[in-house]
């Protein structure tokens, strides 16, 4: 049943991201968004986590640190503990320093029973054109289920 349920959140999360990608088609790969996640709980209705991210530009030597916020509006419900999550930032040419604070918005889904999986495919920024497309499969432990709208909210540090 489990495994079910974690297919079909991470099937919801994944198309919502082909088609987001699809209205940003004109974005290219600039780098990757790697982001740490606090531990927290799904309030039924939603749930807001702090985040600590680094964005490694693809030709550029250095990094940039953003702190901010994931927010889950939906079905949200359990316990976990801090996550990781990584992004291939998309956007319509290359980025300067700062340039990824801003709300992103877009479809989430996760599912943890022990260890856990999840998707968040985000859109945004500046003038919302980054988008944010998950590289990898976010990780975290604990029990909880969640699917619907997410929000990242970040801010440079």
């Amino acid at each position: 049943m489990m495994s079910r349920v974690v297919a079909c959140l991470f099937g919801l999360a994944v198309g919502a991201g082909l088609a987001g990608g699809a209205s940003a088609g004109e974005g290219v790969k600039v780098g990757v968004l790697t982001c740490n996640v606090e531990a927290g709980m799904g309030y039924v209705i939603g749930s807001s986590k702090g985040v600590d991210c680094v964005f490694a530009p693809k030709h550029k030597k250095w990094r940039d640190h953003y702190v901010g916020s994931i927010t889950k509006f939906g079905a949200d419900i359990g316990v976990t503990t801090g996550g990781h999550i990584v992004w291939a930032v998309l956007a319509p040419g290359s980025l300067k320093r700062g340039s990824l604070a801003g709300s992103y918005f877009g479809a989430t889904g996760e599912a943890t029973v022990g260890v856990g999986i999840g998707a968040n495919v985000l859109l945004g920024g500046f003038q919302s054109s980054i988008n944010l497309q998950p590289v990898s499969i976010s990780t975290q432990t604990g029990l909880d289920v969640a699917g619907g709208i997410a929000s990242l909210s970040l801010q440079s540090h």
